[in-house]
């Protein structure tokens, strides 16, 4: 799907897949396509990606047909710039708790490149822009994602006026951060994060924009809540999916094979 195509879906509610990669692995591309992700998700907030190994990412999902998205290390235009130089589609921005914050993220993607006081018009006034440079501008990045982390308690407390900016695509609920904000670190199931969790999708249904939670501790959880109202299913990332794939068959080999791995014949040795 192309850029335009993923933001119209998540503005009509419809579902878009997508998950979290970390390792700069050239043979990611071509598993992802196989099973079937709208986008793939960057992280550099949390993980410690250069830019040229970032760049490379970007180009090469790219190339392979899927757009990659990057959460930027912090709420900063200039960051913004960076990824979306580096070849990035899209960007979420991280812990975001103000319409301002919103606004100057919406700034650095829609209305790129412009900067300085002509930024400050146009985001002020669209209609500022001469209709040629408008034209151009919303051509140039209409394949460009624009995702907002929800991740604490101000954020929810000011989230009418956060999905009010025009610009928005979609929430994404950092569930981690958010439920320690709320005192309940790690309690996914708690009635109160799960009732956070519909108000959030709610308010952003309502401004038909995306909403999501990503979420890595099973599906039953990521199918409640997209019941719920979530349509942007942002599901585990590599680590977890690997750590999780590789202990339960090592589980299973221990309990078929014996806790020390051998064939019963005392002779043999266990290569690790």
């Amino acid at each position: 799907m192309k850029g335009r195509e993923i933001r119209q879906a998540l503005h009509e509610g419809q579902l878009i897949f997508a998950t979290c990669v970390t390792a700069p692995s050239p043979r990611w591309p071509e598993l992802l396509k196989q099973a079937g992700v709208d986008f793939v998700f960057i992280d550099t907030e949390h993980i410690p990606l250069g830019r040229e190994t970032l760049a490379w990412m970007c180009q090469t999902y790219a190339a392979a047909g899927i757009p990659p998205v990057v959460r930027v290390p912090c709420p900063d235009p200039f960051e913004v710039a960076k990824v979306l130089d580096a070849g990035a589609r899209g960007v979420i921005g991280p812990y975001l708790e103000t319409a301002e914050q919103v606004r100057t993220l919406v700034g650095a993607v829609r209305w790129r490149p412009l900067k300085g006081q002509r930024l400050q018009d146009a985001l002020a006034d669209p209609n500022s822009l001469e209709p040629e440079l408008r034209q151009y501008l919303e051509t140039r990045n209409q394949d460009l994602l624009l995702i907002a982390n929800i991740e604490s308690v101000p954020a929810i407390e000011k989230l009418d006026e956060m999905l009010s900016v025009p610009g928005l695509d979609a929430v994404l609920i950092g569930p981690h951060d958010l439920s320690c904000s709320l005192g309940i670190p790690e309690q996914y199931g708690h009635p109160r994060f799960d009732a956070v969790v519909g108000r959030i999708f709610g308010k952003a249904r309502q401004r038909k924009l995306g909403a999501g939670i990503h979420f890595w501790e099973g599906i039953d959880r990521e199918i409640a809540w997209s019941r719920a109202g979530g349509n942007l299913i942002m599901h585990s990332s590599d680590i977890s999916l690997f750590g999780g794939g590789l202990k339960r068959d090592l589980d299973e080999l221990r309990a078929m094979l014996g806790s020390a791995g051998r064939t019963g014949n005392d002779s043999a040795t266990t290569i690790v």
